[in-house]
């Protein structure tokens, strides 16, 4: 499945269950291991696990394969591995501890022509 569709469809599955703090990273100059790191927010453990059970519902449906889930027992942070995309749904101060965005040193700029790309691309 082309990146930015698998991309897309895990950006409206967290949009649909109200995810928050959507944040996009593209991976690809960083590592070989995956594309795109998805990273959101939910703020409680119920929707937390709805977050990461939707995205993994929905690329499903549209024929997509999810790798392994972990984290889903405790709700405070689930990791969906589809392979090229990495998704992780966290309680709000889980992800102000772990601050995922810091450690792919994903600078403002950066960020930004991030966004422009995928703008471009959909």
């Amino acid at each position: 499945m082309d990146i930015r569709k698998l991309q897309k469809i895990v950006v409206n599955a967290l949009e649909d269950i109200k995810g928050k703090d959507i944040e996009v990273i593209n991976t690809t100059k960083l590592t070989s291991l995956f594309d795109r790191l998805v990273i959101a927010s939910g703020d409680s453990n119920r929707q937390v696990k709805a977050l990461a059970r939707n995205v993994q519902d929905k690329v499903r449906e549209a024929g997509g394969e999810i790798v392994s889930v972990e984290g889903e027992d405790a709700g405070e942070w689930v990791l969906v591995d589809i392979g090229d995309v990495v998704v992780h749904v966290m309680q709000p101060m889980v992800r102000q501890y772990y601050n995922l965005e810091e450690l792919w040193q994903v600078t403002p700029a950066q960020r930004r022509k991030q966004q422009a790309e995928q703008a471009a691309g959909e």
